[in-house]
């Protein structure tokens, strides 16, 4: 499928008031969610979240207990052998084999996909990929968990597939294979392929073009990753450090400016300021200004981007809907 092709108007995944209920216990609470094509969506949430369940439902691998889900414009749980061949899935659990080979587990994935043993360059790129080329005749079981993890990711785009669920794929892989895996999930957007991705790694939700915050099964936030960051923090950040302290009345005109949202002091010795506006590229030229016509000497004035890790726990700790 070409690029063009896969971006459309219609959304590859769409979910409805979709929930997920074992008993009494609710995993999955009336979330709401779409995903572009040819987009890396990424889902964070802390552990027990629903975060996988969740990933099941819209796999198709169980059936929510009421809303809906729609996968290619149509329900997961009546997808064709064709259908189900156009999604790659890897679990967070290994489900290979460990008493076969790695390049044996490769081609044993690759004929229930219908994958022609000719195309043996498919199984020899995806092995170079995840750098296991030189392993690729010891046992699975013979291999560190993060070459099974390796693997995993290898097995999931052997069919080359539209749209690409990844539980937690870089969980366990050094920083360096982290950053290669990254660079081909780039790759594999600039293809017009579609990946929603789980992360324990917060920071990765930066890359992503859109993300989902789920907490207690309910999805409290979803956006891009600039607008969760507003919405975390109330607006854009600017730091301000003056050459002497600045005093109260002072602040208080700070905080009365047109354009200003909040302002609070970050320094004990009375010369830090964070001020919260709507636009900061803006804000830094009219603040420059005005503190340069009111004789008030900076040491910086500089826009401040909060690490993801920051936007989490703010949104974590003040969960409110904004999906």
């Amino acid at each position: 499928m070409s690029s063009s092709e896969a971006v459309t108007a219609e959304p590859v995944v769409a979910a409805r008031a979709l929930t997920r209920c074992y008993g009494e216990q609710v995993a999955v609470d009336d979330v709401d969610l779409e995903v572009a094509a040819g987009t890396i969506f990424g889902f964070i949430g802390p552990s027990g979240s629903g975060k996988t369940t969740t990933v099941r439902l819209l796999t198709g691998i169980e059936g929510p207990s009421s809303g809906e889900v729609r996968v290619f414009g149509m329900p997961p749980t009546s997808f064709t052998a064709r259908d189900r061949a156009r999604i790659g899935y890897m679990p967070q659990l290994a489900s290979l084999y460990p008493h076969l080979s790695l390049h044996e587990n490769l081609t044993f994935v690759a004929s229930l996909y219908g994958v022609p043993l000719r195309r043996q360059r498919r199984l020899t790129k995806v092995l170079d990929f995840v750098e296991l080329t030189s392993h690729r005749g010891k046992l699975l079981r013979d291999v560190s968990g993060g070459m099974q993890r390796r693997l995993s990711l290898a097995a999931t785009l052997l069919h080359e597939p539209d749209l690409i669920f990844l539980d937690e794929p870089t969980a366990g892989i050094d920083p360096v294979l982290r950053r290669k895996f990254w660079e081909h999930f780039t790759d594999l957007k600039a293809q017009g392929k579609t990946v929603f991705m789980t992360t324990q790694y917060v920071g990765e939700s930066a890359d992503c073009d859109e993300v989902g915050v789920l907490v207690d099964g309910r999805l409290i936030a979803r956006d891009t990753p600039d607008a969760l960051r507003r919405t975390a923090f109330g607006g854009d950040l600017v730091d301000v450090v003056a050459a002497e302290a600045l005093g109260d009345p002072l602040v208080g005109r700070i905080r009365s400016l047109r354009g200003m949202l909040a302002a609070r002091r970050t320094r004990t010795d009375g010369r830090g300021l964070r001020l919260v506006v709507a636009d900061a590229d803006d804000a830094t030229v009219w603040l420059q200004d005005w503190f340069d016509e009111h004789d008030v000497p900076l040491v910086s004035l500089r826009h401040h981007v909060p690490t993801f890790d920051d936007v989490f726990v703010k949104l974590i700790e003040e969960p409110r809907d904004h999906a």
